[in-house]
C-alpha cells in the first residue's frame, strides 16, 4: 500500500497524559496499575484507571454527549497539541475532506448502567436525561469527535473487540488511497466500565495480581482505560512517522479464543509485510498484543515464532496500560511512534520469568535500540479478529 504520514499523534492512559509521560514510564519500566476501586465493582483484580476523568468538562454545545467515554477523549485530544493540529488540518484541507475513525468495545455503556440505576420505579423507563444515542452507541465517540471539530467527512466507529483500534488504521489507509479524504482522525477510546469488568472476570479472564504477559504463571488480563489518536494523510506529506503497513484476518475459530497454533495471527502479520513490501528481518521490535492469557500469549508466540524465529525484539506493554480493549490498538501505535523516536526498546512490565514455551526474542527489561527502522504492533481480539501494523520512522 502506499505509506501513510502520521503527522500527529498523542495517548493518554493510566501512564498519564500525552506522548512524553508515556515516554517516561516506558523508559523506567513503570506500571500504571492500580488495585480495583473502580465506581461499586467488587472483584480482587488489578485496573488501569485514568485519573481526573470523571472531573472533565466538556465545552458548550457538546453537553449531549457527556459521558465517561467522550471525556476520557476530549481529555486526550488536549495533549501534545493535537487538537491544535486537527484544526490546522480541517482549514487546510476543508471540512468535508477530513474523516473520523475511531475503535472502541463499549463505548459510553457506563452511562447507561447508570441510568438503569435510576429507573422510574412504577414504569421501568430510564431517566429522560439519559441520552442513548450521543453517550452509549457505539457511533457516539466518532460522532462526539467530528462534533467537536466541525468535522464534515465521512465518520465510523469499530468495534471489533480488542482489535478495533488498529483496524481504523486500516480503514482510514484505505479512504485516504481511494481519494475519498484528504485527511484522517484516527484513534481508540474504551473507558472502564462495570460490563467489561465483570464480563471478563466471569469469563475468569481477570487476574487477581499485576498482569505478567509472557511469563511462565501467567493468569489472567487487567483491565484498563485510554484514548489515543493520530493524524494520518497521504504519504508525501513530512512526518517524522509512517504506517507503512497494515494486515487483516479472521480466525473464525471460538467466540471468545484465538486458534491454538496463532494461524489468524499469522496471515495478519503475514499480510502487513507483505503491504509495506518488507521481509520478516526487516522489523527491528514487535509490540505483541501480550494480554498475559495462558491461551493468547501461547497462540501468538508460536504465530510470531513461526514467522520471526527467534530474529526480532518483543515485548508486551500491558503490564504498564492494561488491556485497554478497544483503545490498545491506537495506545500501542503510540508506544511504537514512541519507540522509533527515542530508539529506545520497551520491556514488557509485570512479567518476571519469562515462559519458556514461547520460543521468541521476549524482552522484559527496555533497552537501547539506536537506529531502529520498521515496528510491527499487533492487535488481536474476540472471535479472531486480527490486525497487524507496520509503523516507519519518517522524516519531520
Amino acid at each position: 500500500m502506499p505509506p501513510v504520514a502520521i503527522t500527529a499523534h498523542t495517548a493518554t492512559s493510566c501512564l498519564g497524559q500525552g506522548v512524553a509521560a508515556h515516554t517516561r514510564a516506558l523508559r523506567e519500566g513503570r506500571s500504571g496499575l492500580t488495585p480495583c476501586r473502580f465506581e461499586t465493582v467488587d472483584l480482587p483484580t488489578w485496573i488501569g484507571e485514568v485519573p481526573g476523568v470523571d472531573a472533565v468538562a466538556l465545552p458548550a454545545g457538546l453537553e449531549r454527549f457527556d459521558c465517561r467515554n467522550n471525556r476520557l477523549a476530549w481529555l486526550a485530544l488536549q495533549a501534545d497539541g493535537f487538537a491544535e493540529r486537527v484544526r490546522a488540518a480541517v482549514a487546510r484541507c476543508g471540512a468535508d475532506r477530513v474523516g473520523v475513525f475511531v475503535g472502541t468495545s463499549t463505548s459510553g455503556i457506563l452511562e447507561t448502567e447508570l441510568a438503569y440505576r435510576r429507573r422510574d420505579p412504577a414504569s421501568g423507563a430510564l431517566p429522560p436525561d439519559f441520552h442513548y444515542a450521543t453517550t452509549h452507541n457505539t457511533y457516539s465517540v466518532a460522532d462526539f469527535v467530528r462534533t467537536a471539530f466541525g468535522i464534515e467527512g465521512m465518520a465510523m466507529s469499530l468495534s471489533s473487540a480488542c482489535s478495533s483500534s488498529a483496524k481504523v488504521f486500516a480503514a482510514a489507509a484505505r479512504q485516504l488511497q481511494a481519494g475519498t479524504i484528504d485527511a484522517a482522525v484516527v484513534g481508540g477510546v474504551d473507558s472502564l466500565c462495570l460490563t467489561t469488568l465483570y464480563g471478563f472476570a466471569s469469563l475468569q479472564l481477570t487476574s487477581p495480581q499485576p498482569c505478567r504477559p509472557g511469563d511462565a504463571a501467567r493468569d489472567g488480563i487487567s483491565i484498563g482505560e485510554a484514548a489515543a489518536f493520530a493524524l494520518l494523510e497521504p504519504g508525501q506529506a513530512p512526518a517524522p512517522l509512517r504506517l507503512l503497513g497494515v494486515g487483516e484476518s479472521s480466525d473464525a475459530h471460538h467466540m471468545s479464543a484465538p486458534h491454538p497454533e496463532g494461524l489468524g495471527a499469522q496471515r495478519a502479520m503475514a499480510a502487513a509485510l507483505r503491504s509495506a513490501g518488507l521481509q520478516p528481518g526487516d522489523i527491528d521490535y514487535i509490540n505483541l498484543h501480550g494480554t498475559a492469557t495462558p491461551a493468547n500469549d501461547a497462540a501468538e508466540g508460536l504465530a510470531v515464532a513461526a514467522l520471526f524465529g527467534r530474529g526480532v525484539p518483543c515485548s508486551s506493554t500491558k503490564g504498564a496500560t492494561g488491556h485497554t480493549l478497544g483503545a490498545a490498538g491506537a495506545l500501542e501505535a503510540v508506544v511504537c511512534a514512541i519507540a522509533l523516536a527515542e530508539g529506545w526498546l520497551p520491556g514488557s512490565p509485570g512479567t518476571e520469568t519469562v515462559d519458556p514455551a514461547i520460543d521468541i526474542d521476549y524482552r522484559r527489561e527496555g533497552s537501547a535500540l539506536p537506529g531502529m527502522r520498521h515496528v510491527l504492533s499487533n492487535s488481536f481480539g474476540f472471535g479472531g479478529s486480527n490486525a497487524s501494523l507496520v509503523f516507519s520512522r519518517g522524516s519531520a
